[in-house]
């Protein structure tokens, strides 16, 4: 059969990892293997490229993916288009990994489109699985900058403020502050009292801390208010772009208490760092499955992360909405329990 590997969304780091590992069991299996460049648009603009043992090999270690994505291109609106560009490509079935947007743009056509999807979020707010490539990494890389920057705001007395990716969801600000132990993180689903914070970071300084380190979700806001909006991208699924948050809260820091603070925006940092060990293993075993679903006939069907393995799910379990930090979650709990502000 003719198999083709699409990567969807913004990247994360592992995409490469489900290329070659599916990529590889496909062609062990006796079928020919494609990729899509650059997610639906290589559909609507039939870029495709061959995959081969060559192209493949070492993919695993590297960041990105070696297809290209896009997260600026829907299909909505253009279902007829896509379904009648996706035939020109003779193709016997779609391996998909992406995100809650990209499954969404697929959802009109599972009657007609043999798809199996894998979860790709940075965010980890993919809906049906406990866990989603990519987010180990970007929780390593906020947790090694807070550490890092620890040094500066204790040499300056300061509150070092860092802005970390997420969107609705605050699973990398929550996994990263508390790996790093940062005394503040605060998540778009725990609107803060400024207040408060103020009070937490004076009692701080009153008892003789040198330097803190606050972790923020870029969607994270203050009680009755909205998430800063950094700017909008037109024809996105998701056009807003949130940002701007720990800017603002380092000075109005600076005003209302007896703190220096300074910010640092971690961006597309998160995503760009090669994966760490465990979504090496994760994207491993998720592409094996995929390729072997494949062999099954298993079509329209997700690989997840449930309960410590891979299993197989339906593929509507990612198209429930974002899964957000429940206020009873147990890291929410570990981090009070520490004495962080959250």
């Amino acid at each position: 059969m003719k198999i083709a590997i699409l990567t969807g969304g913004g990247d994360a780091p592992g995409l490469n990892g489900i290329i070659e590992a599916a990529g590889k069991t496909l062609l062990r299996q006796g079928h020919q293997v494609y990729g899509i460049l650059n997610g639906f648009e290589g559909i609507f603009n039939s870029r495709i490229i061959e995959l081969n043992e060559g192209n493949l090999e070492g993919l695993h270690a590297k960041a990105g993916t070696l297809l290209g994505s896009s997260n600026r291109t829907g299909t909505q609106d253009r279902e007829k288009e896509f379904l009648d560009k996706y035939k020109e490509l003779d193709l016997n079935g779609l391996l998909v990994a992406g995100g809650d947007g990209t499954f969404a743009g697929l959802k009109a056509f599972r009657e007609q489109i043999p798809i199996i999807g894998a979860p790709k979020t940075i965010d980890n707010d993919i809906p049906g699985t406990d866990i989603s490539f990519g987010y180990d990494t970007a929780c390593t890389v906020v947790a090694e900058s807070a550490d890092a920057l620890r040094a500066t705001a204790d040499a300056h007395s300061r509150i070092m403020i860092v802005e970390v990716m997420g969107r609705t969801a605050g699973w990398i600000a929550l996994g990263g502050g508390i790996a790093s132990q940062s005394e503040v993180i605060l998540l778009p689903e725990r609107p803060f009292d400024f207040q408060a914070l103020c009070k937490f970071l004076n009692d701080k300084k009153a008892k003789g801390r040198k330097g803190l380190i606050i972790v923020v979700a870029e969607g994270a806001s203050e009680k009755n208010s909205k998430p800063e909006v950094a700017f909008e991208v037109e024809g996105s699924p998701q056009s807003e772009r949130y940002g701007g948050i720990a800017e603002l809260l380092a000075r109005r820091i600076e005003r209302e208490t007896a703190w220096e603070s300074r910010h640092v925006v971690l961006g597309h940092l998160q995503r760009s760092r090669p994966p760490t060990t465990t979504d090496r293993f994760l994207t491993i075993a998720m592409g094996v499955e995929m390729a072997r679903m494949v062999a099954e006939g298993d079509w329209n069907r997700a690989v997840v992360y449930k309960d410590g393995r891979v299993r197989r799910d339906s593929i509507d379990v990612f198209m429930t909405g974002a899964r957000l930090v429940p206020d009873d979650h147990r890291w929410v709990g570990m981090a009070q329990a520490l004495g962080l502000y959250i």
